[in-house]
């Protein structure tokens, strides 16, 4: 959950460990230079079940541009086996021709060393000059602080800007003091809650689950009539495996249980609303955020916020499609150490898509943007050919999915949006975020890896700004 403020590209890298043991596959770059080799293992970080990171050998990282000519890759890589200087990465990039219009590329090289004036390093850089048309260190770049590893979104969970339990006055539930308590409460749990434990089970009131149960049979018509095929065919599957019923509410690690099977999705609970960038820095580890409390009693068909009725009926059934999931995660890893505007644009990407995106079913606009999939009112204006629908004769405007425009288009957050953007299909709507992100300029490229919960960047950077860890990191 989040607050939108105002204030990636992908990394498909290839990496060389001259030292190890790993399987090694041919990477495709151009047939003189097909020596380079992959490695799908992060430097510093061990195989296995899931901690958090150790530390990690000092890296010296350096661009080198060479010739596409035969023998020459082998003859700048010996250099390093010559000094002792162990290459934990290799990525390369065709450059722009020369004058001569020769074929070149760069290639990004990190290798262990303590400092670039180390004795061995420099005899390795005048060697290098010799072998190569341009060679370059890399100087640790100052970005905004991103979280590294899963563990350390406990470091950003609490930064809310507010908390559960802090109402606005025309809140349903302002004069409610049984419901404040309640909302408190859930709050903490949020708060206390660790990284590798267990998500705390909820034992939810008899007013809360008949409160869920009056939203359940309001929407699941409407879902069977203007949800996307995999939202329904999602539901299916969480109504046996996850517990969801209008009699019961499901329960968050029951929930990341099933999508971790499914797609490596998991919930996390928060007490409030958080920043644009935090949250959209959990998406990067395939994390949602997620409120644990529910709207107040007297008014089961409306919310002045986000609540379990939006989180678990709106987004969790759809973090179970693998297209989606990688989407989400898409507009994740494009937002770490990201700048304000662009957070702020993929902040509006997401708001246009993981909560108000339509897609195309044959003849018919679907919906799979959560916040169509809670409300009643605005799942049906939008989908709906016929009039009145919602409520309303109007009719929205519908625009092709375009994450260019798409991030730069304001929006209401009190009343229906009047402008929805849809995409041909899920797939469509995550090839064009991912371009999008590719797009941006980024201090540097990320991968998540599942094996170890940890974030890979393709150069070093110092997190020299906004630390949670410091007084003022907000």
């Amino acid at each position: 959950m989040f607050r939108l403020t105002r204030p990636l590209a992908r990394a498909v890298a290839s990496q060389l460990a001259p030292r190890s043991t790993a399987p090694m596959r041919p990477a495709a770059f151009s047939s003189s230079l097909r020596s380079a080799r992959s490695l799908s293992s992060l430097p510093g970080y061990e195989k296995g079940a899931p901690k958090p990171p150790a530390p990690r050998t000092p890296l010296i990282s350096i661009l080198m541009e060479i010739n596409d000519k035969t023998g020459n890759l082998h003859d700048v890589l010996r250099y390093f086996w010559k000094y002792d200087l162990n290459i934990t990465r290799i990525e390369s990039r065709p450059a722009k021709p020369n004058a001569l219009n020769e074929t070149r590329f760069d290639f990004f090289v990190d290798f262990e060393a303590d400092s670039k004036d180390d004795l061995s390093v420099q005899k390795l850089l005048a060697a290098l000059e010799t072998k190569t048309t341009k060679v370059l260190v890399l100087d640790e770049k100052d970005v905004v602080w991103f979280p590294r590893h899963l563990s350390e979104l406990d470091l950003i969970a609490n930064r809310t800007l507010d908390a559960g339990a802090d109402l606005e006055s025309d809140h349903p539930g302002f004069n409610d003091q049984v419901y404040r308590q309640r909302r408190a409460e859930l709050a903490t749990v949020a708060q206390e809650y660790v990284w590798d434990q267990p998500i705390p089970r909820i034992d939810y009131t008899k007013d809360e689950v008949d409160t869920w149960g009056a939203v359940w049979d309001r929407m699941e018509d409407l879902l069977d009539k203007h949800a996307c095929a995999e939202y329904k065919k999602s539901f299916v599957s969480m109504k046996e495996h996850c517990g969801y019923g209008r009699e019961r509410i499901p329960q968050q690690q029951d929930i990341t249980d099933y999508l971790l099977t499914k797609t490596g999705f998991r919930m996390r609970p928060v007490a409030g609303l958080l920043s644009s960038r935090d949250f959209l820095n959990g998406l990067a580890f395939r994390t949602f955020f997620s409120t644990q409390y529910i709207r107040h009693h007297s008014m089961p068909l409306y919310t002045p916020e986000p609540d379990i009725c939006h989180e678990l009926l709106g987004h969790a059934p759809m973090f179970a499609d693998q297209d989606f999931a990688d989407f989400s995660q898409e507009i994740g890893l494009a937002s770490l150490g990201a700048s304000d505007e662009d957070v702020q644009q993929l902040a509006w990407c997401y708001w246009h898509s993981v909560e108000f995106g339509l897609c195309r079913e044959g003849n018919e606009n679907k919906a799979y943007g959560a916040g169509l999939l809670s409300s009643f009112g605005e799942l049906e204006y939008a989908c709906a050919d016929y009039r009145p629908a919602g409520g309303t004769e109007d009719r929205p405007e519908i625009k092709p999915w375009d994450p260019a425009v798409a991030g730069k288009q304001e929006f209401p957050i009190t009343t229906y949006q009047p402008i929805y953007f849809l995409a041909d299909s899920l797939n469509d709507a995550k090839s064009k975020m991912r371009a999008f992100t590719e797009s941006l300029q980024k201090p540097f490229m990320s991968r998540y890896n599942e094996n170890d919960n940890s974030i890979w960047i393709d150069r070093p950077v110092k997190r020299a700004f906004g630390d949670p860890r410091d007084s003022g990191g907000q």
